[in-house]
């Protein structure tokens, strides 16, 4: 039983029709086992489901560190073309190339600019929501966690009474096996 269900042992389990026969699919392979390429190992889709989101929330913070040391390099990298863009060959208004220096120092200036706007993006926009994202799920988790504990008892329940009804038939047919035989032996 996993999270109050009950699922058919494997060797009594029709065999499953596929939805998509040709591709591995979780609406084929949710709830049912998938055979690994030799047909030996089974693994349930639910248990695959939950690997995946174990290893996500590592994956979150090797993302979140990944983003961190991106957004150093593009400030750091900001930075630096700020510090060229002053430069003194820059500041030559004189000579042949006075248009081009003043054309290199603007383009340093404008660069260093978009880095600097991209890593505070990357900050706003990927890395927070990135960060927040657990605690935005728990809390939302918690939102639909009285619903799904209902739904849990409901099932719960409904597999009893189904379990009953099947006892119900069986021990009739007992009962009348047992009044056969007495009848038969009378």
């Amino acid at each position: 039983m996993t999270n109050c269900v009950t699922f058919p042992h494997p060797d009594i389990m029709p065999e499953q029709q596929l939805l998509k026969p040709m591709e591995w699919s979780y609406c084929d392979y949710f709830w049912a086992d998938k055979k690994d390429l030799q047909g030996k190992v089974t693994v349930m889709g639910f248990e695959l489901l939950f690997q995946k989101q174990l290893k996500g929330k590592q994956m979150q913070k090797e993302m979140s560190e990944f983003l961190r040391e991106r957004i150093k390099i593009e400030e750091e990298y900001a930075k630096n073309l700020a510090k060229l863009s002053p430069n003194s060959l820059t500041a030559q208004k004189e000579g042949s190339l006075g248009e081009a220096w003043a054309q290199v120092k603007k383009s340093l200036a404008d660069e260093a600019e978009v880095h600097l706007k991209f890593s505070n993006k990357l900050h706003s926009k990927v890395e927070k929501p990135l960060i927040n994202f657990p605690e935005n799920f728990k809390k939302d988790m918690k939102k639909c966690d009285h619903h799904i504990a209902d739904l849990r008892k409901q099932l719960a329940s409904r597999y009893a009474l189904v379990e009953k009804a099947w006892k119900a038939p069986a021990e009739r047919q007992r009962d009348l096996e047992m009044k056969t035989q007495q009848l038969e032996i009378n």
